[in-house]
């Protein structure tokens, strides 16, 4: 059973969601709805000609920052400094970066309305982007939005050869979080450490970290 949301600001519980992580449909994108959704395990997720949908998986794919894994190659880049690392500086920006990224491959979910909810987000001081420069051009990133101890990664790019790498990297070691969520398996992230763990365990995470 899907669940349609109207303007009270509530959503069901996690655990009735559909085998493909569906929970509910509609709503709106305010502010206090995003930070209720991520703060119980639920991100929006839609294209341009559906309504809001609402996913809580059943399992999450996740990377904590102490399992981390950096190839001695990885760790050569890192040294070499042809990549410097920013915090908070183009959020926009890469925020757009990202969602060309998208068109590019499996289509855009990261809608007009998505990138103004975002924007509010930030602006708010909950939602973070990481910038990576190389000759003070920006050639990658990622942003997410911060639940307590855990940072709910949305998307990244990259335009150069480990930017996104150096971005996650950076993010990893800053210290601030315990739990990076990273929401979509990809063999990419796998290879640094990133696994599944049951959807349970990932909300316990979330609400022992807020509360």
């Amino acid at each position: 059973m899907i669940f349609r949301l109207d303007e009270r600001l509530v959503f069901p519980n996690p655990a009735l969601a559909e085998e493909d992580g569906l929970l509910a449909v509609g709503g709106d994108l305010s502010v206090d709805r995003l930070l209720l959704a991520y703060q119980n395990g639920i991100f929006p997720w839609y294209s341009n000609d559906e309504p809001i949908l609402w996913f809580s998986p059943h399992e999450r794919f996740v990377l904590y920052p102490n399992e981390l894994k950096v190839s001695k190659s990885m760790k050569q880049v890192l040294r070499s400094g042809k990549l410097t690392v920013t915090t908070n500086q183009c959020f926009n920006e890469v925020v757009g970066a990202c969602s060309s990224a998208k068109r590019e491959g499996d289509g855009t979910w990261i809608t007009a309305d998505m990138k103004a909810a975002y924007a509010r987000l930030h602006e708010y001081g909950y939602a973070h982007s990481v910038e990576v420069w190389q000759d003070n051009n920006l050639v990658g990133g990622l942003y997410g939005v911060h639940a307590g101890d855990v940072f709910c990664g949305e998307s990244m790019f990259s335009k150069v050869s480990n930017a996104s790498k150096t971005a996650l990297i950076w993010l990893c070691n800053t210290g601030k979080f315990k739990l990076i969520d990273c929401q979509v398996h990809t063999e990419h992230l796998e290879s640094m450490g990133a696994r599944m763990i049951p959807r349970e365990e990932y909300i316990a995470i979330l609400h022992k970290s807020s509360a």
